[in-house]
């Protein structure tokens, strides 16, 4: 017999239809029926590819008694955290209210049945172990708590809704804005660089793309520098898939040795974009093998029919993490020649002792190619070519094993970095084939999700649904602004016209500023958060900010740029008090206080387009190009240069508008000053 999850479009509900639990997907029917029945709701929240949702559905989920306990006990209800971050934000916020402690997945809270939670925690096991209580303990507690002490209950929950309202930012102190955050910020960051390793933590050491890109383009040369012996670490590290490309979610280590295997788009899309930029600055190779490996990897295994992305493979298969990926040095020495496995073996580590479970091998650069080269006295490029040819014996060999899981569901806010990361790869690294892929995927957003001029959050199964949120919007706001300066389209500017004016209308704080994560119309939560703090995604807040302040620059539109700097003011106390947490915010207030440069080049299409490529390939973060060839119509006023027989340029720096530009070497000069 299944449960209500039957009905449900999430690979992560549908994994649960068939356990003996009583689930409901979150909405009115469960909701109603708390009330009802006056009982306290169990609320399950995780997603696809987590390890530790497996296993406590393994355990307790999928247990025949444990399940007629929650049923008996609770109204059970299980979300995907990737369909409803709303529902995730607010939780994870309670959590740490109750228990002073940081969430995760699978969390699991205890509810009144008007949503306010009074317990709970991440994994529970099904017996105690790990120090934690088992699960048949902590239902009956928590249920008899529910009986005995109902009156503390609802004391407790008053405050809980008292605390989570106090997190959402007041109005704004008359100051102005300054960067002191952007320079405290920095050295803060810099302080906590691994100069062994690289990276700004311990472990588990996660990528965090958002942060790495406004260290970049501080014009700091010793942030620069960690960034990009950190993107170099991450690169010839385990965090790599070193045979199929692609970045795993974080390293358990500090060494970003050993992942977490699970694959998420998220992560990957704005790492692209900036190991592009890494390249444009520096023409490491390294750099540019990177991004072809996680342009190959999202073509190959996560993009759909339509030309979506699916949201994440799993870190398991065969219900062990990591087995898809690892090796023994007998299994690979069975698929290569002597002559690569000479290569492989010590550039890898196979020769070294084991560094995963089962005495498996997980492979990173261990020794230099260079070295390798050197220690069998074989020219670099044949060691190269050695190492080529092994990776693809390798990955054949690895494409018979079980697979693991693939969670199919397309997100708008992922798919919108995915489409802004390979864009700006596309721009940088002149690859019109990337930026046909990024294309098609934003077509797809548009015929799929884009309905009645409002979006959807998620598209799965020919249907699109959930109201998108705020990251929905500015993530392909500013993917568009991407896409535009790589190849311009008036169709596209008409988009991200619409999309801001829906954040203005419906996202945004009339009165102090900023913008909620829901829209002004969503149902009624026990709390509506203004998150600014970058996750493991861009804060909505700082992409919302910087979007809106390069459109208004863009076409000459006060409403944005006003919008932008309201925004800005909102969080203006919280940058000061702590801006370390919020680089995206960071890198919308450089821009509000040094304006990027604009470029538009009018000209022969052929001729534009060859300028739009030098100029992109020279890695310039702060300058929006836009080359609109002749007999484009429909164009702003800001954009309506006159036509010219030869590539011109057009230069606004700021407020000043410069001379037109007719020497190619003359605009590079231009933006390299």
């Amino acid at each position: 017999m299944v449960n209500a999850l039957a009905h449900e479009t999430s690979p992560y509900l549908l994994q649960h239809q068939d356990n003996p639990v009583d689930w409901y997907p979150w909405g009115p029917a469960a909701l109603a029926l708390a009330r009802r029945e006056g009982k306290p709701i169990l609320l399950s929240i995780g997603y696809s590819s987590c390890h530790w949702c497996h296993v406590m559905a393994h355990e307790s989920f999928e247990n025949a008694d444990v399940a007629a306990q929650m049923n008996r006990l609770f109204v059970n209800i299980k979300v995907d955290r990737e369909e409803r971050p709303d529902l995730d934000q607010i939780y994870q916020a309670a959590l740490q209210v109750l228990t002073g402690r940081a969430g995760g997945w699978p969390l699991t809270l205890f509810l009144a049945p008007d949503q306010t939670p009074f317990f709970g925690g991440t994994y529970f096991p099904r017996e105690p172990r790990f120090g934690l209580p088992g699960i048949t303990q902590v239902l009956e507690d928590v249920a008899h708590a529910w009986q005995a002490r109902r009156g503390e209950i609802e004391q407790q929950n008053a405050e809980v809704r008292r605390v989570l309202a106090d997190l959402t930012p007041g109005a704004p102190p008359p100051l102005d804005l300054t960067d002191r955050p952007i320079h405290a910020a920095v050295a803060t960051i810099k302080s906590g660089f691994d100069t062994v390793r690289g990276g700004y933590s311990g472990a588990p050491k996660f990528p965090r793309p958002a942060e790495l890109e406004f260290m970049l383009h501080r014009g700091d040369a010793e942030a620069r520098d960690q960034v990009l012996f950190t993107l170099t670490q991450m690169a010839q590290g385990g965090l790599f898939d070193q045979i199929g490309g692609g970045f795993y979610r974080y390293s358990v280590d500090d060494l970003w040795l050993i992942p977490h295997f699970e694959k998420m788009l998220y992560d990957n899309g704005p790492l692209l974009g900036l190991y592009a930029d890494a390249w444009a600055q520096t023409r490491e190779p390294l750099f540019a093998r990177t991004a072809e490996m996680t342009v190959a990897w999202l073509a190959r295994e996560m993009r759909s029919p339509e030309g979506l992305f699916y949201s994440a493979l799993d870190a398991d298969s065969e219900h062990e993490e990591g087995r898809f990926y690892v090796w023994t040095p007998d299994q690979a020495r069975a698929r290569l020649s002597a002559d690569e496995y000479a290569v492989a073996a010590p550039h890898w580590g196979l020769d070294q002792a084991a560094n995963f479970e089962r005495r498996h091998w997980h492979l990173a650069v261990a020794k230099p190619l260079s070295a390798v080269a050197e220690q069998l006295g074989i020219s670099l490029a044949e060691a190269e070519r050695r190492l080529d040819d092994a990776r693809a014996r390798l990955f054949e060999a690895r494409a018979g094993r079980p697979r693991p899981g693939l969670d199919d569901k397309r997100l708008t806010g992922w798919n919108a970095l995915t489409i802004r990361g390979l864009a700006r790869a596309a721009r940088r690294m002149d690859r019109p084939d990337w930026l046909a892929m990024a294309r098609q995927a934003a077509e797809a957003l548009r015929q799929r999700v884009w309905l009645d001029g409002r979006l959807r959050a998620s598209y799965q199964g020919e249907r699109a649904h959930l109201d998108a949120y705020l990251d929905d919007y500015a993530f392909l706001l500013a993917a568009l602004l991407e896409l535009l300066q790589a190849e311009f389209r008036p169709a596209d500017l008409t988009w991200a016209q619409a999309l801001a004016d829906v954040l203005l209308a419906r996202f945004e704080d009339a009165e102090q500023g900023g913008f909620y994560f829901t829209s002004h119309d969503h149902e009624p939560l026990i709390h509506r958060p203004k998150p600014w703090q970058d996750q493991a995604t861009p804060s909505g807040n700082g992409m919302a900010a910087l979007a809106l302040l390069r459109l208004g620059h863009l076409i000459g539109e006060p409403r944005y740029l006003a919008a932008g700097e309201r925004a800005l003011r909102c969080f203006q106390s919280v940058l000061a008090s702590q801006p370390a947490p919020a680089p995206s915010l960071l890198t919308a207030l450089a821009e509000y206080l040094a304006p990027p440069t604009i470029v538009v080049l009018r000209g022969p299409d052929g001729e534009t387009k060859d300028w739009l490529r030098q100029i992109a390939m020279t890695g310039a973060d702060r300058t929006l190009i836009c080359a609109i060839p002749n007999g484009t119509a429909g164009l702003p006023a800001a954009l309506t240069k006159p036509e010219r027989k030869q590539a011109t340029g057009f230069v606004c720096a700021g407020v000043n508008c410069l001379p037109e530009v007719v020497q190619m070497s003359d605009l590079k000069a231009m933006l390299s000053s």
